[in-house]
């Protein structure tokens, strides 16, 4: 049976893909036909674990993130990945900037469209912000995590 493979990406993969790829985990859990992966536009935090505060938050839903290590998206991905959610729009024209066809395009989409379609709405970067920042964001993606699994 052959996987279908979703990829979240932020840009520095240590605050808001972690946490969407914890919360698509978790509801996908048990079923072997998905794999879910989390990665940056931006390699700063290559190798490294979450942001704390991902971590405190997922934890605070039963969630365990801490092992999730940061990663760069590349050019491979397109091929690896059966869709790519993006976390605002800056990640979307990164991301489709390195697009190789229309059919690379065709994965890549904004997150918050499965909540809000069409309004590019972003998911706001929590980094700069307090710990509400993570809350909040947690809850659009938990949201935003609940119809994408129907969907697919």
């Amino acid at each position: 049976m052959e996987k279908t493979r979703i990829l979240m990406v932020c840009l520095g993969n240590i605050c808001r893909s972690p946490l969407a790829e914890g919360i698509m985990r978790s509801k996908l859990f048990g079923r072997k036909k998905f794999e879910v992966d989390s990665a940056g536009t931006g390699g700063w935090h290559t190798g490294e674990a979450p942001d704390p505060r991902s971590i405190a938050i997922a934890k605070e839903h039963g969630l365990d993130i801490s092992g999730q290590r940061g990663r760069q998206f590349g050019v491979n991905d397109f091929d690896r990945f059966d869709h790519i959610f993006v976390m605002d729009n800056s990640n979307y024209r990164d991301v489709i900037r390195l697009a190789r066809n229309d059919q690379d395009k065709q994965k890549v989409s904004l997150i918050l469209d499965a909540i809000f379609p069409g309004e590019n709405v972003d998911v706001p970067d929590p980094y700069y912000g307090g710990t509400d920042g993570f809350a909040n964001v947690y809850d659009m993606l938990d949201q935003a995590c609940d119809i994408i699994k129907e969907r697919i």
